[in-house]
């Protein structure tokens, strides 16, 4: 391959020659964005991973092979690309960047950080890193076919925190199991295969769960009324695994439990149902007698099968999973895993077989994976664009073209002037952020009384706000030490309540990470009043404020869950909630939000964990209305 040091002006071509850059992450955009540095001319790179191949990487980041799988991702992509270029000079680090070996001294060395990472506290690290050694850092990220770069400069742009990002859902497994009510609630992904197939897990069994509070049932009078089928599927209480053994992994049985002899005994549960459509029960033979379905257009990941179509796929699919348990002798078990063809075509006929029973529309294939695990099907071609995005904002900078600098979004389809790459103006920092501000500040809501100091450190500091190692002192007169870096120091604190401490309303707490070179001022509002299971609140946090929803339409069929229950697969209509337009307006709007009013402010799309990416967008309400679109930003 020949470098691309060509069309590029003398001195710049020089500047990347002599210049250091580090590059964190190598895996999907970290291996496109490696060999874009070296063929543009890059000279001096260092790269740092902690990630070792794996086989379900070789699709898409393809500087490994399969020789590769279980060898260390930076070591290898450093190899790899020396192919291209052998003058280059690379350092590889098998390593995580969050080590304290990686200091603000070594960020100081580079004249350039990239980020090419998959998970948020890392992201974060980066950022006040970067921030503290005063390095211009280019953030990205991608998701599916949707993609995002964009940069970040000390007092000149928004951080990657200035924007609070909203925190990933847990679902009580009751709910999941009783009275699901989005489609990620159906994804038994690991779990409705461990359970049959797998290790058992008795917290995540997949029949219904009795010990719902919803319910206030009668177990008893449940008992009586239930009609459940006791040929194909017995509902006594026994653990699923056991049960499924003893029919000798029999589809039609499991078929019938599953989805029938589970869903009536759900079904005598009345208090569940007074709210809600009540679920439907699917029979074998019922639906053995429905003529065949017409088959769905597109590739065949893409299409909805219809009910009948799910059942043929579920029957085979429990054929193939037996036959792997049996090949690999008595008492084995099988490890779920997203890449298994089997595997996944079980996870996606249970899915939408239940998806089915709860009145809501079925997935596609590649919808369910989608889901699966917060799994976003990553595609090389949006890594490889991405990549490419990097290098040119890296040119711009390393050219002292700063203003020129942009947030780049790349979208899933054209917007109506045609274009899938749109950029914006970088934003101003946010001057209530609470890492790039003067003097970091935050608000926090809790109940001293009930809140340890372990707690403190374990939840608000280091997994709230990002820090690694903090040190926190009370400002009480005394400079009292609540929480040391240094090990072993105070231990005795763990366990204690924050008012043990004369911590109270109003209380001030100075929270120190030397290792990020980043002081936070913590104020403290006491308050019993939470509500349950919230341990701390931020006052101010946005993300934890969700917007009021919206009134239903009059005359919709009843349906459970959100409005996606009454949405067509992302495979069957032509734009959905994740096909989200983005503006290309004449004059360059900002990257962040052009305010017009509360509701405007309040309406973003979520992009629920696609962790592979960087962060906002919102509703441009005063754009024209044929530029009325969504801007989003990934995380």
């Amino acid at each position: 391959m020949a470098q691309l040091v060509g069309p590029l002006r003398k001195e710049l071509a020089d500047s990347l020659f002599s210049c250091r850059v580090l590059v964190v992450g190598a895996g999907g955009i970290g291996c496109e964005l490696l060999k874009n540095l070296v063929l543009t001319g890059f000279k001096n790179i260092e790269v740092i991973d902690l990630d070792t191949i794996d086989v379900s990487n070789l699709n898409r980041q393809f500087l490994f092979q399969k020789k590769h799988v279980g060898k260390s991702k930076a070591q290898v992509a450093k190899e790899s690309v020396l192919r291209f270029c052998p003058s280059a000079n690379i350092t590889a680090y098998h390593d995580s960047i969050m080590n304290p070996d990686y200091n603000v001294e070594f960020f100081r060395n580079f004249q350039l950080v990239m980020n090419a990472l998959d998970n948020r506290a890392a992201r974060n690290h980066v950022n006040r890193m970067c921030l503290a050694a005063d390095i211009p850092l280019i953030e990205s990220g991608t998701a599916g076919y949707l993609g995002q770069v964009t940069v970040i400069k000390k007092g000149q742009t928004e951080c990657y925190e200035c924007q609070p990002k909203p925190t990933q859902k847990t679902f009580p497994g009751c709910t999941i199991r009783n009275t699901p009510s989005e489609p990620i609630h159906f994804l038994y992904t690991d779990t409705s295969h461990r359970n049959l197939f797998g290790e058992e897990d008795a917290d995540q069994e997949v029949s219904p769960d009795t010990a719902d509070p919803e319910a206030a049932w009668n177990p008893a009078d449940a008992a009586a009324r239930a009609t459940a089928s006791d040929q194909d599927g017995d509902i006594k209480r026994v653990s699923t695994k056991e049960w499924a053994r003893s029919t000798g992994y029999d589809p039609v049985k499991l078929f019938n439990k599953l989805f029938k002899d589970d869903i009536m005994y759900l079904l005598t549960m009345d208090k569940l149902w007074k709210k809600r459509k009540a679920p439907l029960p699917l029979d074998w033979t019922e639906i053995k007698q429905i003529g065949k379905e017409a088959c769905g257009t597109g590739l065949k990941d893409q299409q909805v099968l219809g009910v009948q179509g799910y059942t043929q796929l579920f029957r085979r699919s429990v054929e193939t999973l037996r036959s792997q348990l049996i090949e690999k002798g008595e008492g084995a078990e099988l490890v779920w895993d997203k890449d298994d063809p089997p595997a996944m075509d079980f996870v996606t006929a249970a899915a939408n077989l239940r998806m089915n029973v709860f009145s809501m529309n079925m997935k596609s294939r590649f919808d369910v994976k989608s889901m699966a695990g917060n799994i976003i099907p990553a595609i090389a071609t949006t890594n490889a664009v991405i990549a490419g995005l990097i290098v040119l904002e890296a040119l711009k900078i390393l050219n002292s073209d700063f203003d020129q600098c942009r947030t780049i979004f790349l979208n899933k389809q054209p917007n109506p002037r045609k274009k899938l790459l749109v950029p914006c103006a970088l934003d101003r920092p946010n001057s209530n952020c609470y890492v790039c501000a003067s003097k970091p500040e935050v608000t926090v809501k809790l109940n001293v009384h009930k809140t340890i100091v372990q707690a403190l450190q374990d939840k608000i500091l280091k997994e709230k706000f990002g820090m690694v190692a903090p040190d926190v002192q009370i400002e009480d007169g005394k400079g009292t030490i609540l929480i040391s870096s240094e090990e072993g120091e105070t231990e005795a604190n763990n366990n204690k309540f924050l008012s043990d401490f004369g911590i109270r309303n109003g209380s001030r707490l100075q929270a120190d990470d030397f290792l990020q070179d980043y002081t936070l001022l913590v104020n403290v509002i006491h308050s019993e009043e939470l509500e349950k299971d919230v341990e701390f609140e931020v006052v101010g946090d946005a993300p934890d404020k969700a917007p009021a929803p919206s009134a239903p339409e009059e005359g919709k069929n009843i349906a459970n869950g959100n409005k996606d229950s009454a949405q067509p697969s992302t495979s069957s209509k032509a734009a959905e909630d994740d096909d989200v337009l983005i503006i290309d307006s004449d004059e360059e709007p900002s990257s962040s939000t052009m305010e017009a009013s509360p509701e405007s402010s309040n309406r973003k799309r979520k992009h629920h964990d696609a962790d592979d990416a960087a962060s906002k967008r919102k509703r441009l309400d005063q754009q024209p209305a044929d530029d009325d679109e969504d801007i989003i930003a990934l995380d």
